[in-house]
């Protein structure tokens, strides 16, 4: 019952890193594939009304993380008080950059927030990324099994680590450059059969995907070699069960099929490609993280997942609760991105959210 929670977890997260993950994507390649307030406008269109309904996996994973894991929950908010705080903060500031923006038709308010969509995405990205490494290499744990990471120390994975250091960082950077692909291949799917000026962001978005090719790739590999130098704990976990290297495999094999149909010009299927890697390399980190909940730079110190588990009472109860709430999520999901299709042959218009 542990392990299934642990990857109910890890499930929830994955699907919003590729769910919200095109979203953010679309919010960082927006100032190079947009470059009129028509086209600025296209983009935004293009990832409505489905980003509040993405962010809800962000919601489900907290809610999952803290119903199975008592014990994890509390331990990461305290611990990454700094960067939860500028997540939230940055979280707030990626809704009112796309919602003020049609409020008022003013060139200077309109910059104003396109600024804040794009600042506030790439920012998100990149601390997400870092939070994930944190997680990864491991914390510092105190005797009493406390830890409080502050935003950086040496830049050095020692003993005594930072939020931010050159692997944190690392990976972070390695998630901004992925999801950029990600969104843009998002954006020039969504183009195909719409007017000339959607169609102009999709041909700059195709061109943009196919650069930062080599970067995904590049960056991709050396966070793996440098996942396997930092923790020990993900050679030994595939010595242990080989099978788990599947999701190096599905990364590899997702990455290479995007690149291939973006090529041939098939953007949904290289987008399908795209979200298929980052379930891999999601997927990887679950393995390493496998089956400790809580990683420490001293491994004595470190918290196995069936010790920050609730009772298994209350996971059968929970596992009652939690499978018609998600079906009831996953259903909603399926339909906005099925019947909702406001970005195909349509003129781009002021955004407008879902919950409007």
């Amino acid at each position: 019952m542990v392990d299934l929670w642990f990857v109910l977890v890890c499930a929830m997260f994955a699907a919003y890193v590729v769910l919200d993950g095109y979203d953010l994507g679309a919010g960082i390649v927006s100032p190079f594939v947009a470059r009129t307030d028509a086209e600025r406008r296209a983009v935004l269109h293009t990832i409505l009304p489905y980003w509040d309904g993405n962010e809800v996996y962000l919601v489900a994973g907290g809610a999952t993380l803290y119903l199975a894991f008592p014990r994890l929950f509390p331990a990461f908010v305290s611990g990454f008080y700094l960067p939860v705080m500028i997540v939230l903060w940055l979280l707030i500031g990626r809704g009112l950059g796309i919602e003020m923006r049609h409020k008022l038709d003013q060139p200077l308010w309109n910059q104003l927030w396109d600024g804040v969509f794009f600042v506030s995405s790439a920012l998100l990205v990149l601390f997400f990324g870092a939070a994930l490494g944190n997680v990864v290499r491991g914390v510092t744990v105190d005797e009493h099994g406390d830890f409080f990471a502050p935003l950086w120390t040496s830049f050095g994975v020692g003993d005594d680590v930072g939020i931010l250091d050159w692997y944190t960082v690392l990976v972070g950077m390695t998630a901004v450059v992925l999801l950029a692909r990600h969104g843009a291949l998002r954006l020039r799917a969504r183009t195909d059969d719409a007017d000339d000026t959607a169609r102009r962001v999709g041909a700059r978005s195709a061109r943009l995907a196919e650069l930062l090719v080599v970067p995904s790739v590049a960056l991709a590999l050396g966070a793996t070699i440098a996942t396997f130098a930092v923790q020990p704990n993900v050679a030994q976990s595939l010595r242990e069960r080989p099978y788990e290297g599947v999701f190096a495999l599905v990364s590899a094999g997702g990455l290479t099929f995007s690149v291939l149909a973006a090529r041939r010009g098939r953007f949904e299927r290289a987008f399908r490609g795209s979200s298929a890697a980052l379930v891999g390399l999601f997927g990887c980190a679950c393995v390493a993280l496998h089956p400790y909940g809580l990683l420490a730079r001293d491994s004595a110190r470190s918290v196995l997942l069936v010790d920050a588990a609730a009772s298994p009472y209350a996971l059968g109860v929970g596992l009652a609760w939690w499978l018609p709430g998600m079906a009831a999520v996953v259903g909603y999901s399926i339909y906005a991105h099925r019947r909702l299709l406001l970005g195909r042959g349509a003129t781009p218009r002021p955004p407008r959210s879902s919950r409007g």
